[in-house]
Formats: C-alpha cells, structure tokens, sequence
C-alpha cells in the first residue's frame, strides 16, 4: 500500500519521491494545501475503490497515517 500511496503522490501531485517516507508530514514536508488534500482524498477513493469519511481525514497528518488508514480498510 505504501508503494502504490507513493507512486499517487508522484503522478498526481508531482511531489519528489525521494522527499516521501512514512514520517513525511503532508502539509508541512510535501507542501500539500488543504485543496490537494482534498484531490488526495478524492484520488485515494477512486485508485482504491474506498470511501474517506471527512471525520478521518483530520487524522492524516503523515504519510504513514495516510498509508495505515489505507491498510485498514483492505
């Protein structure tokens, strides 16, 4: 899940790979504003087949929160 939440960050966002690891805040190491959050969630639910609720997203301030999620909903 990590692999394929990263390769997302790096085609739709255009984020450098090598700036992405697990501890890598979104907002304040990657740059992403609450406007590419908001693609992010969208994008995750599409390439997923999944359903964000909004209430979780306030949770995900690193990518690891974002990729833990992601594993438990599969």
């Amino acid at each position: 899940m990590y692999e394929q939440f990263v390769n997302l960050l790096v085609d739709e966002l255009q984020i450098d790979k090598d700036e992405i690891t697990m501890e890598a805040e979104l907002s304040n190491d990657l740059g992403i504003n609450s406007i590419e959050l908001a693609d992010l969630v969208m994008l995750c639910e599409d390439r997923f087949g999944i359903e964000i609720n909004d209430d979780d997203i306030r949770g995900f301030t690193t990518v690891g929160d974002v990729v833990k999620y992601l594993e438990s909903l599969n």
